[in-house]
């Protein structure tokens, strides 16, 4: 067995980033950038008021009083000068008018007519803001390997772009395999069960960027998942699900190397997830993930959604993690780095409480929909006291 964090290496360093497309910005979100975006307008594009008020020349005393000359707001800005003593009504957003320097926000004026009486000395630049002070012409706005976000969009429109080139998604072939394997809703066949992999992995790819493509399932027949594999030619991943360990009817391997596949590694010191494999054919490489739901999702999480970024064109594709404190004790742990189902609750100094399930079975399903987060464990971890401090993964930050 390898440690989980030498697989992760052996599986990233060979991915490449897909090739890229030209998308409307309205198609953007969620997709990651080719190349850095340089502002092509500057934001404001011109001096602009961020108050309502008036706007003047600044330096009067308090009870000066201004004439009013004109009125600027969106859309209909004062074409005229400010000169001394007089003033322009503005409002927020408005182009500031040729010859003011500050604005007199409307709190601090009367206004009787044209006459306005000013209650406070503005400033020199007050509430102005200046043309370029969010940026300026040929600023990086986004740079290349961001995934472009709700507020990335809003920046991208502001900075004058209409396209952008990002990486188009990866493809990922999900192959299940399995005698008793039926799709959701499909009659189940003797001693059969529905194939709730297929499912979750494609949502899991989907959730972080990918295509997915879910295949039928395979039968327990190394022949006929090597034909399978073989098809899969306009994937960028395959990840095969099921056959993986070393019962009599575990098929994967057999079927890599009759595909033409080269074995990477076999075996991970990992819980759950031990039999993880890694096979490559040219540029494809194929996951091989237990059939367990509770391992097949944790090898997704850990090994699948980086891969996915790398895929994708992020330059960032680690797993966040944090911090939280155990709400239950542990006992030392083996020479498996564990992943253990946990649910989070407010601890009373603002860290999160992570109470790990008392059952940890790789077969439990709503175990695993009912969890907050998976507490990290180091192979060889000694034991651990309830309130101590720990690592986890929180799922909602994968969108899980």
């Amino acid at each position: 067995m390898i440690p989980h964090t030498d697989a992760l290496e052996r599986i990233l360093a060979p991915l490449n980033a897909t090739p890229t497309e030209l998308l409307p910005l309205t198609e953007a979100a969620g997709r990651v950038a080719a190349h850095d975006l340089k502002a092509r307008l500057q934001n404001p594009p011109a001096d602009v008021s961020a108050m309502d008020g008036y706007a003047v020349i600044s330096g009067f005393s308090p009870g000066t009083t201004l004439t009013l000359v004109g009125e600027s707001r969106a859309g209909a800005p004062f074409h005229g000068q400010v000169t001394p003593g007089h003033c322009v009504r503005i409002f927020t957003g408005s182009l500031l008018p040729a010859g003011a320097d500050a604005i007199l926000i409307q709190e601090n004026a009367d206004q009787t007519g044209l006459s306005v009486v000013a209650r406070e000395r503005p400033r020199l630049g007050q509430f102005v803001r200046r043309a370029g002070q969010d940026f300026g012409h040929d600023d990086v706005v986004l740079h290349a390997g961001t995934r472009i976000g709700v507020r990335d969009i809003a920046l991208l429109a502001a900075s004058g772009h209409v396209w952008v080139r990002v990486h188009r998604k990866p493809r990922v072939a999900v192959l299940t395999t399995g005698d008793e394997l039926a799709m959701s809703g499909d009659p189940l066949p003797p001693g059969g069960i529905v194939n709730t992999n297929g499912l979750m992995l494609a949502a899991l790819i989907r959730a972080a960027g990918g295509e997915a493509v879910l295949l039928p399932p395979c039968p327990d027949d190394p022949e006929a998942i090597a034909d399978t594999l073989r098809a899969q030619g306009t994937a960028d991943l395959i990840v095969s699900v099921g056959g993986a360990s070393v019962g009599a009817h575990d098929h994967i391997r057999a079927a890599l190397g009759l595909a033409g596949f080269e074995s990477d590694f076999w075996k991970i010191a990992m819980r759950p997830g031990k039999p993880l494999m890694h096979a490559r054919r040219g540029p494809l490489a194929c996951l091989g993930f237990p059939g367990n739901p509770v391992a097949s999702l944790v090898c997704g999480i850990v090994f699948l959604v980086p891969a996915l970024a790398r895929l994708g064109g992020l330059h960032d594709t680690a797993i966040a993690t944090e911090t939280a404190r155990l709400g239950a004790s542990l006992p030392a742990n083996d020479l498996r780095f564990d992943h253990l189902r946990a649910t989070l609750t407010a601890g009373p100094d603002g860290v999160s409480v992570a109470t790990p399930f008392p059952k940890q079975d790789s077969g439990m399903i709503r175990l695993m929909a009912n969890a907050d987060a998976l507490i990290l464990r180091d192979g060889h971890a000694p034991a651990a006291e309830a309130g101590s401090v720990c690592r986890i993964i929180r799922l909602s930050s994968l969108g899980l």
